[in-house]
């Protein structure tokens, strides 16, 4: 691993360019600060979900995503490392099937709400999303690891049906959507 920061703040970044981990120096609206800022936003929110008291085999299914999201997070940082094999797409949907497995089948659409956790779950879900996007982005520019986006894509499906586990264990139900509901 490489050297630490012993100190937080370096004056490089005040007129707007930001070091790569390769030491290049881009603007910070850049497409790839764009994207590893957007997995380390997500990153922060699963932080959020963690908050909660979860059930166990959601909070360890998350503590990986975490780390999983800063090998990403590194990956998107420096242009020239891979650091997203392939078994994370898998390891997701092996998670993502036996989660899915416990729960009935989906005839509605559901609602982005319900208890603290669920509804954190889902904002979660919506980031990586926009995470997804900055990276397919970021593919248009410059050559990225495959992985990263099937990664990004399979997790949001993950994040959505952990919301769906969440909002069982919190309220023992889901939020569904009801068409037209506010129409007169």
């Amino acid at each position: 691993m490489g050297h630490r920061l012993s100190k937080i703040y370096t004056r490089t970044g005040d007129k707007g360019a930001t070091g790569l981990g390769d030491g290049t120096r881009v603007d910070k609206d850049h497409v790839r600060v764009e994207a590893y800022g957007a997995v380390d936003e997500l990153n922060s929110i699963i932080g959020m979900i963690l908050a909660h008291t979860l059930p166990e085999d959601v909070k360890n299914c998350l503590m990986e995503i975490q780390n999983d999201l800063f090998d990403l997070g590194g990956e998107f940082s420096c242009p020239s490392d891979k650091n997203m094999p392939d078994n994370y797409v898998q390891r997701l949907e092996n998670t993502l099937d036996a989660f899915n497995q416990q729960l009935p089948s989906l005839k509605e659409f559901i609602l982005p709400a319900g208890g603290p956790a669920c509804s954190t779950c889902h904002l979660a879900r919506t980031v990586c999303r926009r995470a997804e996007r900055r990276a397919i982005t970021l593919a248009k520019e410059e050559d990225i690891n495959p992985v990263a986006l099937a990664y990004l894509n399979r997790l949001s499906d993950l994040l959505f049906v952990i919301a769906r586990v969440l909002a069982r264990a919190e309220n023992g139900k889901e939020v569904l959507w009801q068409p037209g509901k506010n129409q007169a």
